[in-house]
């Protein structure tokens, strides 16, 4: 994965939490891993298309507007000894002032954990 780490143009912070996925969908069973400005990384029973457009909410604070995003999966990886399936996503499209509010959280929210 290190090679993975190198393209990246962000720096991802962990972020595990459950997704709400369609039910019966590749995402039903979702749980994030990282984010950062530039996508998102899943972990997922099942294995999905690379390429493959998916929109996602992402509610950054309780009692607030969730960003909306347009997230393209670009690589898909199993994970050794486990039935999951690594997932990252990139953001390809982020609605008008949603990137500032995504910004705005990543910094307050998830760059504090790092200094600590």
């Amino acid at each position: 994965m290190n090679e993975l780490a190198n393209k990246r143009k962000s720096p991802r912070f962990d972020c595990y939490v459950p997704v709400d996925g369609k039910q019966g969908s590749a995402f039903a069973s979702t749980k994030t891993v990282d984010i950062s400005r530039e996508g998102i990384g899943f972990l997922s029973s099942h294995p999905v298309a690379i390429n493959e457009r998916v929109a996602i909410e992402l509610a950054l604070k309780p009692d607030s507007e969730p960003v909306l995003v347009i997230g393209e999966v670009k690589w898909v990886r199993k994970v050794s000894d486990s039935d999951q399936y690594r997932i990252g996503l990139t953001f390809s499209d982020i609605i008008e002032g949603s990137r500032d509010l995504l910004d705005e959280s990543l910094s307050n929210r998830f760059a504090k954990r790092v200094k600590d």
